[in-house]
């Protein structure tokens, strides 16, 4: 067992314990109680956590961690498959390697879990992997993989496609050839549908096959858009194909809040410090998120790793709750706000009875820049300890 006592708590569940306690056994939350009396033996672990701020562990929605590596230049370099414009049976996580050091910089900073996928230069990218932190075997890492489905609009494909001499070229061409594949893999869950109810043979297509959980409903696609007109086209075109979606970026998503609101599609903001070296980020700012939640969309906040570190993925939600987003709803947006919108809230986002024991210890709010984290626990497994040798000297 690991007991964390006296802490103040915050569930992100609706209640805030200012004295707390958190019983964990194994790998689960056991019990979320202002008191808890418990013998501890031998072998239990005690963390008095007075004065220290106790949350779910922090969740980034959209990042390339591990795909995208840190201090391997192209070697380390397997986010995007340039060569093909449509790729959905690529998988993420046959490419993630555990050993990038920005995992180790991620639980330092209390980040428990990720969702990590290919990049931008394909319409269709291929498929996110949901994925804890710490460990090193990636299959005992997964908590959902396929989580979503790759989708690009506006400049990316464009421009790699281009200099290939080769569609797309357009986004006029974007966009139909995203409506083919999603029109033949339509026809083909059809087919597939029927072989099932009657019975008769049916050959199965490696390369069309991983669109059935996406007709299903079972993960949605993940849509890298930016400009107004690219998360129009993806609204409408998720709509045509009856489909869940996210638009991640969002970047001008708040000059259109309104029909984004009413299109029910969630919002992944960022990466907002990047430099806004594409003309379809001259618009980026942080108080896009603000501006989405007040109008009623569910936000999340991401890094994009390595477009900006990981470990600053508090900051950064500290600063769109400077721009309007707010405390308590920029502490949603990387805990349990991501874990809603990425369908993994079954098992990380809050502090509840029976969820992962993925928890965050900080000294502080760890939206500022000041704050320590002190512990991070994943699984109920304590992984990092804040220790004196890590302070700056004065």
């Amino acid at each position: 067992m690991l007991l964390i006592k006296n802490g103040k708590v915050l569930t992100m569940a609706g209640k805030i314990l200012e004295q707390g306690d958190i019983l964990i056994i194994d790998s689960k939350i056991a019990a979320v109680e202002e008191y808890i009396d418990i013998a501890l033996n031998e072998d239990d672990l005690l963390i008095d956590a007075k004065g220290l701020w106790v949350m779910p562990g922090i969740i980034d929605a959209h990042c390339h961690i591990g795909i995208s590596e840190e201090k391997k230049g192209k070697e380390g370099e397997d986010c995007n498959e340039a060569t093909s414009a449509i790729t959905p049976y690529l998988r993420s996580l046959d490419a993630i390697n555990t050993m990038d050091p920005a995992f180790h910089n991620a639980i330092q900073a209390g980040i428990t879990s990720v969702m990590v996928g290919p990049g931008s230069t394909n319409i269709v990218g291929g498929q996110f992997t949901f994925m804890k932190t710490h460990g090193r075997v990636i299959d005992n890492m997964i908590v959902l993989a396929p989580a979503a489905i790759k989708v690009s609009f506006g400049e990316n494909p464009k421009t790699t496609f281009q200099e290939m001499n080769q569609p797309p070229t357009s986004r006029m061409t974007i966009a139909a050839l995203l409506r083919e594949e999603l029109y033949n893999a339509k026809q083909y869950k059809k087919k597939k549908d029927y072989s099932l109810e009657t019975g008769e043979e049916f050959q199965e297509d490696f390369r069309l096959e991983p669109w059935i959980p996406v007709f299903d409903k079972k993960i949605p696609l993940k849509a890298h858009v930016h400009r107004v007109d690219d998360i129009l086209t993806a609204i409408r075109i998720a709509k045509e194909f009856d489909l869940n979606m996210t638009l991640d970026h969002c970047t001008e998503g708040h000059i259109i809040a309104e029909e984004i609101r009413d299109s029910g599609f969630y919002a992944i903001m960022g990466p907002d410090l990047a430099c806004r070296n594409k003309l379809e980020a001259q618009n980026a700012d942080f108080k896009t998120a603000g501006v989405l939640n007040r109008k009623g969309v569910k936000v999340a906040i991401m890094t994009d790793h390595p477009v900006t570190l990981i470990q600053y993925l508090p900051i950064y939600a500290g600063l769109a709750a400077k721009k309007g987003l707010g405390i308590e709803e920029g502490l949603k947006a990387i805990t349990i706000n991501p874990a809603i919108i990425c369908n993994v809230s079954d098992r990380v986002g809050s502090i509840e009875v029976g969820k992962d024991a993925d928890i965050a210890i900080f000294t502080g709010n760890p939206m500022e820049v000041f704050t320590h984290t002190v512990y991070t626990i994943i699984n109920g497994e304590i992984v990092y300890k804040y220790t004196d040798d890590e302070k700056t000297d004065e």
